[in-house]
C-alpha cells in the first residue's frame, strides 16, 4: 500500500493483494521504521460509517471505509472511494501498472486502462 500526503489530501494506492487482504482480514498497514519512532498507515474496515473516515494517533494515520464496501471491493470493478471527512480528502484506489518507465515490482497492480501517459 502506498500513500501519498500532500497538504489535507491522503491518497492510499493497494495492489490486488492488499485489496484481497482487507476483504479477508478487514484491515492492511504498513509502516516506516525511523531509527527513534515509527510511522504507520492503516486501512480498516468499519461498521456503522456512510464514508470513508480517518484519525491519527500514536504516529499512526488510519483511515476506515465502510466495512459493506472493505468486503466487497475486491470483486468490483470500483476504482476509488473518495470523502471529504472533517477538513481531509481521503482518496482510496487500486494501483495501476505505471504507462512509463518504473523500478518498481508491479506485478500485483492492476491493469491500466489507459494506453498513453
Amino acid at each position: 500500500m502506498k500513500i501519498r500526503i500532500k497538504g489535507n489530501t491522503i491518497r492510499l494506492r493497494l495492489v490486488k493483494t492488499e485489496v484481497k487482504q482487507l476483504q479477508e482480514l478487514g484491515y492492511v498497514e504498513e509502516k516506516t521504521e525511523f531509527s527513534s519512532s515509527e510511522f504507520s498507515y492503516r486501512l480498516e474496515a468499519k461498521e456503522g460509517i456512510q464514508g470513508l473516515e480517518a484519525m491519527f494517533t500514536a504516529n499512526k494515520i488510519t483511515i476506515f471505509l465502510p466495512k459493506s464496501e472493505a468486503l466487497n471491493w475486491y470483486d468490483t470493478d470500483n476504482i476509488t472511494y473518495k470523502n471529504i471527512f472533517e477538513k481531509l480528502l481521503l482518496l482510496i484506489e487500486k494501483d495501476f501498472v505505471c504507462l512509463d518507465h518504473t523500478d518498481e515490482d508491479q506485478s500485483d497492480n492492476y491493469a491500466n486502462p489507459s494506453t498513453k501517459c
